[in-house]
């Protein structure tokens, strides 16, 4: 059986009996085949307690989105680019971003497993086997009848996740609703891909079948904060549909004669408008499931020192990540690599000063010119269409003024790209001559605080062989404010990583509802709630009073935009930017453009801010739109059929 590396996640007793089942038959063979190991099998179901230790199981392979190895999104894609000697282990970097995968080289390989990566197949293999355990009332005699029904309903969630997890990367996909038994045929065990639209309806269906019994909220928070609830399943359910929806999927002419072997069409050739209805009626359904349970947009109000108006608002922006289960959180991942603790935290900060920990604070995880680019003006339209400020020469140099001392260190030189930028650029974004704010900053004050301080022989430029930013920019979004990074300090604070926000489920909604039956009251709403955190004015006044095109808002075409934007500025730097640019068949005209950032290695300001090619990336379409399959999958499955391109 293949060894599956996976060097930071942790061990539970239930793991054991989960590899057991496995050595019957390579892991690399089929996909749902039930082991001829029953005892080992039915001693993890004698009583409630060695069957919880399963459930756990199930849960394991959730993917390490509180990682860069785990999170796919965050490295793959054109907002984060890291440095070499690399400081941290990132599967999607080195080999998605940097565009050298093959069909012999599938890292990170979510379907047979691979370094830092779950086998998600092997996943679901152990989701079924719980449940038809589970599920037969003669077992697990001491299991209370609602605490079966929950526990049923929350591995069926994690099954449904699963597939759609897989079919995100793969596109169609075997669906795995049974095991097979060891008896099962060589016939029965060559499983096909299923049609799209088929994978999609069994999962939203696998969903809508276990939502009844997930409890709303989680009565037990001290042990069970991340578990399943039903604003989780009503949101994955809007994700699954929004995906169907998108252009990569509905109607994608690219995959027009995609076929199994057999000559069934994978996908439906023509585009339908009634996914976006389905999409939009599932959000919508999401955002009430979430709010009746106390979900809500994420405020700061409690800091322990007097901060400004501004501050206060960049950390309701930065804390709405960061904040241990705050109210904005729909989906916690704390567990594992799920949640964001020293590995994520370490990798984004910057040396700020000598107290800090050099052998720690990395600050690798850089994002890029092009994302920097993507935030809004502070009239909160683009950088291009306000007519009220003129970004033409982004790496012109201007100096600070008492005015800006929130943002920037007065009298500090530094780009004109930086200045006259929306709160969450400052929230999201550290970059030279920027103000860090951190909790135990001895001054107590949000003007005498951090200034991060980057270019050649400052402290921010780092002291370890590659341990800082490739581009100039650094990660603030995702450090905790009250982490410690220094000897005298307490260390890190860790989180528990948000796979979905409530900030989220709206602009879900909001593009949904739009692309159904355009810009209506609703998408308006909601898009302008999270604006609001953000400190901004609405799209129409904002649209009206700054933008040289002031009538975008009013147009299905220009809302769409608009809507996009917001979400890639959102949800900046959380991994979402690479899937949504693949879902909305944009992934050829963005990365196929040059990663940039500034010259790191220039100790002048002038020479510092001149835009530097750091890497020429390149996108294949259609091939890169999917993952490819592993050779060694196809060569033991003759009905397995490749990706396109591949």
């Amino acid at each position: 059986m293949k060894r599956i590396k996976f060097p930071i996640r942790e061990k539970i007793k239930a793991c054991g009996i989960a590899c057991c089942t496995l050595l019957a038959v390579s892991c690399n063979s089929f996909l749902d085949i039930v082991p001829d190991n029953i005892p080992v099998i039915d001693h993890a179901f004698t009583n409630a307690m060695e069957a919880e230790k399963f459930l756990f199981t199930c849960y394991s392979y959730l993917p390490g989105s509180g990682e860069p190895s785990g999170n796919i999104g965050m490295t793959a894609g054109d907002e984060i680019w890291l440095n070499m000697p690399n400081h941290v282990a990132s599967p999607a970097w080195d080999y998605i971003a940097k565009g050298v995968r093959s069909a012999d080289r599938t890292q990170p390989n979510f379907w047979s497993g691979s370094d830092y990566t779950y086998p998600l197949f092997m996943a679901i293999r152990d989701c079924n086997i719980f449940l038809e355990n589970v599920e037969d009332t003669s077992k697990v005699a001491d299991l209370t009848v609602d605490k079966r029904a929950r526990w049923i309903a929350e591995v069926k969630f994690l099954k449904a996740f699963y597939h759609y997890y897989l079919l995100r990367t793969y596109g169609p996909i075997p669906i795995v609703d049974k095991n097979l038994p060891v008896s099962a045929s060589p016939e029965e065990v060559q499983v096909k891909r299923r049609p799209f639209d088929e994978c999609v309806r069994y999962i939203v269906d696998l969903l809508d079948e276990c939502n009844p019994d997930l409890p709303s909220v989680i009565a037990n928070k001290q042990s069970e904060l991340g578990r399943i609830t039903k604003p989780i399943n009503r949101a994955l359910k809007a994700k699954v549909l929004l995906l169907a929806a998108s252009p990569q999927f509905n109607g994608n002419s690219d995959y027009a004669n995609f076929r199994n072997h057999d000559g069934e069409l994978l996908f439906t050739p023509d585009p339908d408008p009634d996914k976006w209805a389905l999409a939009a009626d599932a959000a919508k359904e999401a955002i009430e499931s979430a709010e009746s349970a106390g979900h809500e947009l994420f405020y700061f109000k409690d800091a322990p020192f007097e901060i400004s108006e501004t501050t206060k608002t960049q950390l309701s922006i930065r804390q709405a990540i960061c904040e241990r289960w705050n109210k904005e959180v729909v989906w916690g991942r704390s567990g594992g690599r799920g949640r964001a603790g020293a590995a994520l935290q370490n990798a984004c900060m910057p040396l700020l000063d000598g107290g800090m920990n050099i052998n720690t604070v990395r600050g690798c995880i850089a994002p890029t010119l092009a994302i920097v680019e993507e935030f809004y003006t502070k009239n909160g339209v683009p950088i291009d269409e306000d007519k009220t400020l003129n970004f033409t020469k982004i790496n012109e140099l201007r100096t600070a003024t008492a005015d800006e001392r929130y943002n920037f260190e007065q009298g500090y030189q530094t780009a004109r790209i930086n200045f006259d930028r929306e709160n969450r650029f400052y929230a999201d974004i550290g970059f030279d001559g920027g103000k860090w704010i951190m909790e135990y900053h001895p001054s107590r004050s949000d003007v005498d605080t951090y200034v991060l301080k980057a270019k050649r022989n400052q402290l921010g430029a780092g002291v370890v062989n590659g341990a800082t930013s490739s581009t100039g920019y650094f990660t603030k979004k995702l450090v905790h404010w009250e982490s410690g990074f220094g000897n005298t300090t307490t260390g890190v604070v860790e989180y528990a990583w948000p796979e979905i926000r409530l900030a989220e489920v709206y602009l879900m909604y909001a593009e949904a509802l739009n692309e159904a039956e355009g810009p209506v009251a609703d998408v308006h709403f909601y898009l302008n709630e999270v604006r609001k955190r953000a400190g901004l004015g609405t799209v129409e006044e904002s649209w009206k009073n700054y933008s040289k095109n002031p009538t975008k808002p009013n147009t299905k075409e220009g809302m769409r935009e608009i809507i996009r934007r917001e979400r890639l500025i959102e949800l900046a730097l959380e991994g979402h930017r690479y899937w949504d640019l693949l879902r909305w068949k944009l992934a050829t005209d963005y990365f196929n453009k040059p990663i940039t950032g500034w010259d790191i290695n220039q100790s002048q300001a002038v020479a510092y801010y001149q835009v530097k090619t750091i890497y020429n990336r390149s996108f294949v379409a259609p091939r890169d739109y999917l993952s490819p399959i592993d050779t060694k999958e196809l060569n033991v499955n003759a009905n397995l059929v490749q990706n396109p391109g591949w």
